[in-house]
């Protein structure tokens, strides 16, 4: 797997650059050698958030976590990416056949292996519109996202709320 670091608002150390090395190496009994990991280190104030996310095979994993000590957030992100894979374990299994994975260090009676229930469909008009307006039609509606035509490129955008109170903007790419 190749990993790649990014620091934002400060300077990542060799120490932490090993630490994460090792714990993103118990990742690669699931992902092949294609698999890239991008580990971004924000510092705000006395807050360090640790973000991994892994693209293997045109999938991602991502999982942020943030606290007071960048190692115990490396941490707590190492957990919440195995609780991901080893939750939809079946389904990874699926998705990657053609080479097996051994899931067993971290087999757990605690996730439900059964396909998602789709409770409710809803279609609607997709109009043209900027992307500040899709934010306004969002807030207005009390959603967290909100799917939109933008009316620039002409392309199905996807505008949502982040855990911080910003916003972002998915946009297709080919």
């Amino acid at each position: 797997m190749k990993i790649n670091i990014v620091a934002r608002k400060t300077v990542v150390k060799d120490s932490f650059r090993d630490r994460v090395e090792k714990k993103l190496s118990k990742f690669d009994k699931f992902f092949d050698d294609d698999a890239t990991a991008v580990v971004t280190v924000t510092n705000e104030r006395d807050r360090e958030t640790v973000e991994i996310t892994i693209r293997s095979r045109g999938m991602y994993f991502r999982s942020e976590q943030t606290t007071s000590d960048r190692f115990d957030s490396l941490e707590a992100v190492t957990d919440s990416l195995t609780r991901q894979i080893v939750k939809n374990k079946s389904k990874l299994e699926k998705k990657f056949k053609s080479t097996p994975v051994d899931f067993s260090p971290f087999a757990s009676d605690n996730y439900d292996e059964d396909d998602y229930d789709i409770v409710k469909v809803k279609r609607f008009p997709i109009k043209p519109m900027t992307v500040d307006e899709a934010i306004l039609q969002m807030n207005m509606l009390g959603h967290t996202f909100f799917m939109f035509r933008n009316g620039t490129t002409n392309e199905i955008n996807l505008v949502y709320k982040r855990k911080n109170g910003d916003y972002a903007v998915i946009e297709p790419e080919d």
